[in-house]
């Protein structure tokens, strides 16, 4: 069983920055692929980016790619998500997941353990 926990969001400005954190508890973190995800209201739940067990692998979603970085450190079971040039667009609760397998996925539903999600709001 794995326990996630998200911090670092809140409410900014347009052009601001931001970095979520997510802790996770258990073993093997190093084994897991984890992986962002955000869901705005009224949206479905969708993948922002996923990063392999040791880190080799990134994949972004192409409306955050070259402003978003995903990055881990197995040290501290925890993973990244540092959000530069934020638009109001990406204004969502986010969520982080972890996945059995190692392989970073854009599915929801291959992750098998998820957060409680941490709200970030972006006004204009």
């Amino acid at each position: 069983q794995v326990q996630l926990v998200e911090l670092g969001g809140g409410l900014v400005q347009a052009g601001a920055s931001l970095r979520l954190s997510c802790a996770a508890s258990g073993r093997a973190f190093s084994s897991y692929a984890m992986g962002w995800f955000r869901q705005a209201p009224g949206r479905e739940r969708e993948f922002v980016a996923g990063i392999s067990g040791r880190g080799g692998r990134t994949e972004y979603a192409d409306s955050v790619k070259g402003r978003f970085t995903i990055s881990r450190d197995n040290a501290k079971n925890t993973v990244y998500l540092q959000m530069n040039s934020l638009k109001p667009e990406d204004t969502a609760v986010y969520y982080c997941a972890a996945e059995r397998g190692g392989i970073v996925t854009t599915a929801p539903m291959a992750y098998d353990y998820w957060g409680q999600g941490t709200q970030v709001a972006v006004s204009s």
